[in-house]
């Protein structure tokens, strides 16, 4: 079940977040994805390195961090340094009827294990090719790994409290950023084959993708911006006023007024008639009082419970939260729909993230991660080897898997 699109099969050497994120996206619109893996080669554990981080969530392939970016997904393990390897999956392009090609492995091994765009075009020239990296193909050997590229993009300047030290963002956002780089791109190359017949390659830098978000701080250096409007602000919005995380007397909100006309709404209310004054009225006035402003809202959210004070809130239009954890999150009555799950081998149903859009004939339920290489011989028998010719590739180490 899944869009009314036509179902597509994708073809993804992928392992970490950012690539495994993007075709995740895919299996929710009901697609097929085939993630390739490596060989075992004796040096580490076989595979995604990310199989084996976080707790052990039903054997050892298969630990906790590895479950939600992969439910849904096929898994097959091929050596493509072997040359064996390369032609299976040049094969496995025509067989399987491959609509995208998906890789993140560094730029300087595209060639030699046979994944580059010339390569596999050549296989299928309608192929949809894209691949994500540090910093594109014009830095082939630069590694990326999402806090890293945190810190080189700025987000890790301008996160956290001014009095610290920058400060790397609780959801790794250049992963996610560069994967949803990938399904956006992917999809406008398959509209675009639609017209044309051919296909296309797609470069996705982890570190343009990230700095295409810096629309509210880059431009303002050739503005004469004040340092402190692009570095740390902690919670506090750098622009309006009182936008802030504030105590209340038994826990904390977070509010932020966006206009006069929601300041005026704000201090219509009994509770926050008191920080009102002529200065105040607009958001400029706002920011030249900040200071004081802040220690007269504080006194104000400090006095009442969180459920008064949202109430309140709530009646004046202001966007207001409670500062809600990931358990309290789940509990959202309005994402109670939206969640997807999955369930472990032994029954456990596990609740996991919801999409970014629910679409309509979209599922909500996806089978459990597969084991490494639980679909190699499946995947290629089904490209038409013969169960000799994959015993012989399993003997010498081509293909790996159950």
């Amino acid at each position: 079940m899944g869009t009314s699109l036509r179902r597509r099969t994708v073809l993804s050497l992928e392992q970490a977040l950012s690539l495994p994120s993007a075709t995740l996206r895919f299996v929710q619109l009901g697609w097929r994805v085939i993630r390739i893996e490596s060989t075992p080669s004796g040096d580490g554990l076989p595979g995604d390195p990310n199989r084996y981080i976080g707790r052990q969530a039903v054997d050892d392939d298969r630990r906790t961090y590895f479950i939600a970016p992969n439910v849904g997904k096929e898994a097959i393990a091929l050596n493509l340094k072997d040359g064996r390897g390369r032609a299976v999956l040049a094969r496995l392009l025509t067989a399987l009827e491959v609509d995208v090609f998906c890789c993140n492995v560094l730029p300087a091994r595209y060639e030699a294990l046979g994944v580059d765009y010339a390569t596999l075009s050549a296989a299928k020239p309608d192929l949809v090719w894209a691949g994500i990296s540090a910093l594109g193909p014009e830095h082939p050997d630069v590694p990326g790994y999402d806090p890293v590229l945190q810190a080189m993009a700025g987000f890790m300047e301008i996160t956290g409290d001014p009095s610290g030290p920058p400060t790397v963002s609780g959801v790794p956002l250049v992963d996610l950023k560069a994967g949803d780089e990938v399904y956006a791109n992917v999809l406008l190359a398959l509209l675009e084959r639609a017209e044309t017949g051919r296909g296309r390659r797609i470069d996705v830098s982890m570190l343009q993708a990230a700095a295409s978000w810096l629309i509210t701080t880059l431009p303002l250096v050739d503005f004469g911006c004040e340092p402190s409007e692009i570095t740390r602000a902690g919670n506090e919005h750098r622009k309006f006023i009182p936008t802030n995380v504030y105590p209340t007397r038994d826990g904390f909100v977070y509010l932020a007024v966006g206009s006069d006309v929601q300041w005026r709404r704000l201090t219509a209310t009994p509770m926050f008639a008191g920080v009102a004054t002529p200065l105040r009225a607009t958001n400029a006035g706002r920011q030249q009082d900040r200071a004081a402003l802040r220690e007269a809202m504080i006194a104000v959210t400090r006095a009442h419970p969180t459920a008064a004070l949202g109430a309140a809130l709530s009646a004046a239009t202001i966007p207001w939260a409670p500062i809600n954890d990931i358990a309290r999150v789940r509990a959202l009555p309005a994402l109670g729909r939206a969640f997807t799950t999955t369930r472990a081998p032994d029954g456990r149903a596990v609740t996991m993230q919801p999409p970014g859009t629910t679409l309509p004939g979209m599922r909500s339920d996806y089978p459990f991660p597969p084991k490494y290489g639980a679909h190699t011989r499946a995947v290629l028998a089904e490209a038409g080897y013969s169960a000799a010719e994959i015993a012989a590739f399993a003997r010498d180490g081509v293909a790996a898997g159950a």
